[in-house]
């Protein structure tokens, strides 16, 4: 008996902590209760992790009530809303803000979005994605395409590193018809929240057009926009130093303004992205009249790592010596952390 008691304590002990376990409750018109983790509503899915079913995406006209023990931003649009410490039960289609002493009722119709409250300055957060795109026609006339695409960001306190690299590969009947690739590094400190200041290095290399050789080195401000669960928008403002090696061997050195772009967009309950990244420089002498260099697309998520992706890619560099000016498109399998 004395063995006996002990282990009856400990037993309930247990049994009392897992039914006390945090888990948010989602409560269906049709009367079902759902349990798990809140990932992020963005309008019309939302996202609730479990431990049954994998990530689930509800319809958010079907459910009645919810409620939450962690920290979340409801936003009423993009730009208006309020951090709720909790979120509680309430009446078919509203919910309760538990935020201070006074908690707040909203209808469930006024929330745009639902996401993780981000902290300004965070340990280290790592995440990135390589795309891959192959084409292979037999015919009269044989080609063989290859686009390797490859790009990561890391964050750590005040810090920002981002890496880009791209190669492409084109044969028709075995002859090469495209031969380049490209890397950029860029160094993000951030001064407030949203205001950062950007240095970068890029390098490009061409086997084929006149063009050969492309290197540019920048610095100037940035602004992030937005940078969530649901994606991120990014631009910076630059004052070049670039240097043009061609086929011929002459060289080009000039300094030039660009802007550069960074936005990515989850949409459908986070099934599908929509990206684009670039720049958009002007020389301020007159070697070339203008130079672009961007990408969109959309990437279509299989599983939590896989993807099917689609984009088109656009270089131009006009008036220069070595004019250029190529549009790509490209179909392709991707994995992402």
């Amino acid at each position: 008996m004395s063995r006996s008691l002990p282990l009856s304590l400990l037993s309930l002990s247990l049994a009392l902590l897992s039914s006390t376990a945090v888990a948010d409750t989602v409560w269906l018109k049709n009367g079902d209760r759902l349990t798990g983790t809140i990932k992020f509503y963005d309008g019309n899915k939302l996202l609730l992790q479990t431990d049954y079913g994998g990530a689930i995406a509800l319809d958010w006209k079907k459910i009645a009530t919810l409620e939450s023990e962690q920290a979340l931003l409801i936003k009423q649009d993009d730009f208006n809303g309020e951090r709720a410490k909790s979120l509680q039960a309430a009446e078919p289609g509203k919910v309760t803000l538990a935020n201070g002493d006074v908690p707040k009722t909203v209808e469930l119709s006024e929330i745009a979005q639902i996401i993780k409250p981000k902290p300004l300055v965070e340990d280290f957060t790592w995440k990135g994605n390589v795309d891959l795109a192959l084409d292979y026609k037999r015919a009269e006339s044989d080609t063989d395409d290859y686009d390797v695409d490859v790009k990561t960001q890391a964050r750590h306190g005040w810090w920002r590193h981002n890496a880009q690299a791209e190669y492409n590969r084109e044969l028709k009947d075995d002859v090469v018809s495209t031969d380049n690739w490209s890397a950029e590094y860029a160094l993000d400190r951030f001064l407030t929240e949203q205001w950062f200041w950007q240095g970068r290095f890029e390098y490009k290399r061409d086997r084929i057009e006149e063009l050969e050789r492309q290197r540019t080195l920048g610095t100037g401000p940035g602004y992030q926009f937005w940078d969530n669960e649901l994606g991120a928008f990014s631009i910076a403002t630059l004052a070049n130093r670039s240097d043009y090696v061609y086929s011929n061997g002459e060289q080009d050195r000039f300094y030039a303004l660009s802007v550069k772009w960074d936005y990515n967009r989850y949409l459908i309950g986070k099934a599908v992205e929509l990206f684009s990244v670039g720049e958009v420089g002007k020389p301020l002498e007159g070697v070339a009249d203008y130079t672009l260099d961007a990408e969109v697309g959309l990437r279509y998520k299989v599983t939590d790592w896989a993807s099917l992706n689609m984009k088109a890619e656009k270089d131009i560099v006009s008036g220069a010596e070595g004019e250029l000016d190529e549009t790509r498109y490209s179909l392709g399998f991707g994995v992402g952390w």
